[in-house]
């Protein structure tokens, strides 16, 4: 994603309608991703942890936009100040912006920036609670995104995008978040889950997705938004770079869905609804920071590498011991680190710069520098992620009861149940559920990824 770039007066720009229009646009189609992944999460829980699980979606929206608009937009796009973070007095608040006042290089207002920087904002800490189902407690879980927000998410912003930022003046390619969100959520992910630990019952009950109907909508909605999240990344229409990446986000997640199909049927004998999303959703963070970089062909390349090794991948929970619930780690951290490696091999120089990867000529260069981003982002989210974890976790208690946990987290922290059957005749204790036949797609929902 471009950063704001010095202009001279006599070549500044002016605000173009038509970009101002498509960034707005853009913006929300961002915003309606962060529902689309409370469903896509909350359809794969089960049932008693459905309205928690929406819930640690929806709030982020609540608890990012304020503390975006308060101080987040100035650390992460303010002046610089020694390449790790950003602070201009005029962003505070945004109380020091113009209506009209452009982003410095670009056709749209600060505001508009601004706005679809936030929505960037507001997914990425939701993309970390799919690790933790079933036991966080509601108000830790808000801190905690309080907290990492304004100590991770905002300084690595700062790195990746943000002119100054140690990334981005290095040369590190994440053209819409590789780095910035999904390895950032991902490696947080797995560092909260190190601390808290695991579900009770983790492999030993089942702990199938409850409704996949929730799941593909929410896929639906997610694949949907991305192209406002990927082709809204370039900031403007002009140049017809937003349009290829616009076509590689559809081609890459068309290739890791199949990819993660074929796997899944070779491996585990079924083509699941569960593994189409799942895979669709691996090939959409893959082409996040490789789409502006790379050719159709390259898309093709890149989504069929996310989605089988991300299939592979989900299975690590179990031969490692974490509990990554819905297997952030598996897609998000995994889909990530690939999809910005990739960018060293299938840059073709001919998209958003002329930068080549290995396989067009460019030597090893590209990839150094994108693998010096992947693991510096890696790790500083991991530890500090880790530590606010730890820090939680031992003066207010980040995980719920082991009763509650048990009965359910959505009546404890919420007093609402997502289902209500007391009118549905005969009440939720008049049927014996039938049992589900060993070796069935159905019998192995949850496990259909993995090996147990």
């Amino acid at each position: 994603m471009p950063p704001g770039i010095s202009t001279l007066a006599a070549d500044a720009p002016e605000l173009s309608a038509a970009n101002t229009g498509f960034m707005l646009i853009c913006s929300a189609l961002v915003m309606l991703m962060t529902p689309g992944l409370a469903f896509f999460y909350g359809g794969m829980v089960r049932v008693k942890s459905t309205l928690n699980m929406l819930m640690m979606s929806f709030i982020s929206l609540g608890i990012v936009t304020i503390l975006w608009v308060l101080y987040g937009f100035s650390l992460a796009f303010g002046t610089d100040s020694g390449s790790l973070i950003g602070w201009s007095s005029d962003y505070v608040g945004l109380s020091g912006i113009g209506i009209t006042e452009l982003w410095d290089g670009y056709t749209i207002p600060v505001y508009v920036f601004a706005v679809f920087q936030l929505m960037f904002a507001i997914i990425t800490p939701a993309l970390i609670s799919g690790a933790l189902a079933d036991r966080v407690k509601f108000t830790a879980w808000a801190l905690f995104i309080t907290l990492w927000a304004t100590v991770v998410y905002f300084p690595v912003a700062h790195w990746v995008w943000g002119a100054g930022g140690w990334l981005f003046e290095m040369g590190v390619i994440d053209f819409a978040g590789g780095t910035a969100v999904h390895i950032n959520a991902g490696a947080a992910a797995l560092g909260v889950i190190l601390v808290i630990g695991k579900r009770v019952g983790f492999k030993k009950d089942p702990m199938r997705p409850h409704s996949l109907p929730l799941v593909m909508l929410g896929a639906g909605l997610l694949w949907f938004g991305w192209f406002g999240f990927n082709a809204g990344s370039w900031l403007g229409n002009d140049d017809g770079v937003g349009a290829v990446m616009f076509v590689n986000t559809q081609v890459a997640t068309a290739a890791a869905m199949l990819a993660w199909l074929i796997y899944e049927k070779i491996r585990h004998g079924a083509f699941t609804t569960l593994g189409a999303a799942s895979g669709a959703v691996a090939g959409l963070v893959a082409i996040t920071p490789s789409g502006g970089a790379v050719s159709p062909l390259g898309a093709i390349a890149v989504g069929a590498i996310a989605g089988l090794l991300c299939a592979m991948a989900v299975g690590l929970k179990f031969k490692f011991g974490y509990d990554d619930s819905l297997d952030v780690v598996g897609v998000h951290l995994v889909g990530g680190i690939i999809g910005s490696l990739l960018v060293g091999l299938f840059a073709t120089g001919g998209v958003q710069s002329d930068v080549k990867g290995l396989f067009y000529g460019g030597g090893l260069d590209q990839l150094g520098k994108q693998a010096i981003g992947v693991f510096a982002v890696l790790a500083y989210s991991l530890v500090v992620s880790a530590v606010l974890a730890f820090v939680l976790d031992k003066t207010i208690g980040m995980r719920v009861d082991e009763d509650d946990e048990v009965s359910g987290i959505d009546q404890v922290e919420h007093a609402e149940t997502a289902y209500d059957f007391s009118g549905a005749g005969g009440g939720t204790g008049s049927r014996k559920a039938a049992p589900v036949p060993a070796g069935t797609a159905a019998a192995g929902a949850e496990n259909k990824k993995v090996d147990a």
